[in-house]
């Protein structure tokens, strides 16, 4: 990677060693999880070109997919995708073009300074059973449906990222995960709308909050936890979840993401759709690794 770097920047050596940490990541993840990346898959749309003197600013999307399988299940490809939004500046022309700036929302940003314990979680992970959600009620079934297409990351980058159109984007205004989740909701799970939550030319702060939304459905009976606590403390309550259901990402006891589940993999691992950055059907911890992190898994009552 050092080639594609200014390294003589704060910028450039930020983005480069950004890099690293996420590819360090990602194996640590893998060891833990028990499985063995065996394809990454870019799509790359640029957006915008802006030429400057030494170089250029050039925003683009980029879908990506990743594929696994379990060690002890080779022939058995899992996937999931993600999409993210960049801004880089380059600089130099033709074969000596270097990175000097790189931004973007990186799925895995809170795992970058993860130290993640492997053999006890490994057990457990590599034991697990495929699931059947054929007996889900239609309400799960809709609701499942609406955060396969809406989720952002599930079409080809050549149709762009789908996003419901009779919704605002708030990932510029604090981020567009929870408005997801309430859309999901809504429009699959068919729940009303009211005056605490509820969508009215933009949402309610229970609509578009992370612990709004999350305090809403507790306390109006329309969820019940089914676990708190750390990764570890929560694992095997996290295959109790069904489509539909909705895991919150805690920071110092406040909820700071809300994803859906939305099936599972070959052990019957859980997955996830969400926003900012979009996931579709991602490993419901991947992104989500380092210390202070815990987990609410919230069971919702269709």
């Amino acid at each position: 990677l050092k080639p594609f770097y200014h390294l003589k920047s704060a910028n450039g050596i930020n983005a480069y060693d950004h890099q690293v940490k996420k590819i360090k990541y990602l194996y640590e993840w893998s060891a833990k999880q028990g499985v063995t990346l065996t394809d990454i898959d870019y799509n790359v749309t640029v957006r915008r070109i802006n030429h400057k003197a030494n170089g250029c600013a050039v925003n683009f999307s980029v879908f990506t997919t990743y594929s696994y399988a379990y060690k002890d299940q080779p022939d058995v490809t899992n996937g999931f995708k993600t999409g993210s939004y960049h801004s880089m500046d380059i600089s130099g022309a033709n074969d000596n073009r270097i990175i000097q700036r790189e931004w973007y929302t990186d799925p895995f940003a809170d795992s970058l300074n993860a130290n993640l314990k492997t053999d006890s979680l490994t057990t457990i992970i590599t034991a697990g059973q495929p699931k059947d959600f054929s007996s889900l009620n239609q309400r799960r079934k809709d609701a499942l449906a609406y955060a396969e297409k809406y989720s952002g990351g599930s079409l080809d980058v050549s149709e762009g990222f789908l996003y419901n159109k009779k919704y605002k984007n708030y990932n510029y205004s604090g981020g567009d995960c929870t408005n997801f989740a309430s859309q999901v909701l809504y429009e699959g799970g068919k729940f009303k709308m009211n005056g605490t939550w509820g969508y009215f030319k933009e949402g309610t702060k229970a609509w578009v909050n992370a612990n709004a939304l999350k305090d809403y459905l507790l306390y109006s009976g329309r969820a019940s936890t089914v676990a708190y606590g750390t990764y570890s403390q929560v694992l095997k309550a996290s295959y109790l979840l069904q489509p539909g259901d909705i895991i919150a990402y805690c920071k110092k006891g406040k909820v700071a993401h809300i994803s859906v589940v939305a099936g599972a993999d070959s052990k019957g691992y859980t997955l996830v759709n969400c926003h900012n950055a979009d996931r579709f059907k991602v490993p419901w911890d991947l992104g989500w690794s380092d210390s202070g992190i815990t987990f609410r898994l919230i069971h919702v009552h269709y």
